[in-house]
């Protein structure tokens, strides 16, 4: 009897590991690296979400390749240490085809060398840092826009501002310090002048001697670049201070309702680049895409600030859906030589890659639009300039 029970419970066990197996060919696995703990949680939770929405989306239709997309999300912890390991976690023992992430600059270019080494492509849906397109990585492609796309971008509405002079304070990492050279350069051009460039640790809380020195200055305009948590104590401790001047941030990661709820009346009258409107859909590239985006968000209870952040995740993995689909199959090189043939409709613009970086290393850029709105009495509104 003994026998004959280890012999039932072998083939239990075969036949479960069949199932398994039968149920891993019935879907494709997209890993998603976010923070979703740590100090830009919010916003790697939203993003995460948006993706979520997606995939169902994409699997109520169907799926890709008659197959379910299976996303695998992963939290970096807002650690570039951390978002190597979990790449390397969702390569080695997932055997994901292909990655979303990492949010923030740093952690996308920690992740980076792991590409490379495992030659697995990845799409880049929020960090905005130049070197990540221009370092000769093949296995990136973008369809945020880095800094120097933005300052551009930004650069065909600022001559009507009328900025004399700007200071900046941005984060001390990739991204900020990329804002502040790149929109440093472009007003250069334009024959604004930069005073102070201002730097802030990730997770500071205390900016009033950056501010205090700002105050001081003879700059008309603040040029801010950072997450939305940290810009609500910036925007709190100038209030306190009684600064005066212009702010105007960049990034797209401001969440202005999130700024609204949690800065109050400190808020007011500081403008925002942003890459998508959902205050307004019907000046979105795709209304009736945002219109449906934004009411599926809502019936879900997810709270309205998180749009800006959560079409980034939707528009990732419908891009990575499209090139998977277009690959044939769930293997990473043929996707990655997919991500050059597709073409859609995303929330800020067409989503198409160009190259971007050394020749024969070439990332893939696509190059979004841009909207510029304003906060007057606790509510968004979009200014005409």
């Amino acid at each position: 009897m003994k026998q004959f029970a280890g012999t039932a419970t072998l083939a239990a066990v075969a036949l479960a590991a069949g199932v398994a197996a039968a149920a891993a060919q019935e879907s494709i696995k997209v890993g998603v690296i976010q923070p979703l703990t740590g100090a830009f949680a919010a916003s790697g939770n939203y993003v995460a979400n948006g993706a979520k929405i997606a995939a169902d989306e994409i699997n109520g239709k169907g799926g890709v390749l008659g197959k379910k997309l299976e996303l695998v999300i992963e939290d970096n912890k807002s650690n570039p240490t951390e978002a190597a390991a979990v790449a390397e976690k969702l390569i080695v023992r997932d055997k994901v085809p292909v990655i979303m992430g990492a949010w923030g600059s740093g952690f996308t270019l920690a992740i980076m060398p792991k590409l490379m080494e495992y030659k697995v492509p990845m799409l880049v849906e929020t960090s905005s840092a130049g070197k990540i397109t221009t370092s000769g990585n093949p296995y990136i492609f973008r369809i945020s826009p880095p800094s120097a796309v933005e300052a551009v971008a930004f650069a065909k509405i600022v001559d009507k501002l009328k900025i004399g002079k700007a200071d900046f304070l941005v984060v001390n990492n990739d991204w900020g310090r990329g804002a502040a050279e790149d929109f440093g350069k472009m007003f250069k051009e334009h024959n604004i002048r930069v005073g102070l460039v201002e730097t802030m640790d990730p997770p500071a809380q205390d900016m009033s001697a950056q501010l205090a020195k700002i105050k001081a200055s003879d700059a008309d305009t603040l040029i801010i670049t950072t997450a939305v948590e940290q810009l609500t104590l910036i925007f709190k401790q100038a209030a306190a201070l009684g600064l005066k001047k212009r702010i105007i941030t960049t990034g797209g990661s401001q969440n202005p309702d999130q700024l609204i709820e949690q800065a109050g009346a400190a808020a007011n009258d500081t403008t925002h680049i942003t890459f998508f409107t959902p205050w307004n859909p019907n000046v979105s590239a795709d209304p009736p895409m945002a219109k449906a985006f934004v009411a599926e968000w809502n019936k879900r209870g997810y709270p309205f600030a998180g749009l800006t952040e959560s079409f980034r995740g939707y528009d990732g993995i419908r891009t990575i859906a499209a090139a998977i689909a277009k690959a044939g199959k769930a293997d990473p090189e043929a996707i990655r030589a997919a991500f050059w043939q597709i073409e859609l409709s995303g929330m800020n613009g067409k989503i198409k890659f160009e190259k971007a970086g050394p020749a024969g290393q070439e990332s893939g850029q696509s190059n979004p639009g841009i909207y510029l709105i304003k906060i007057e009495n606790g509510k968004v509104v979009l200014p005409s300039v």
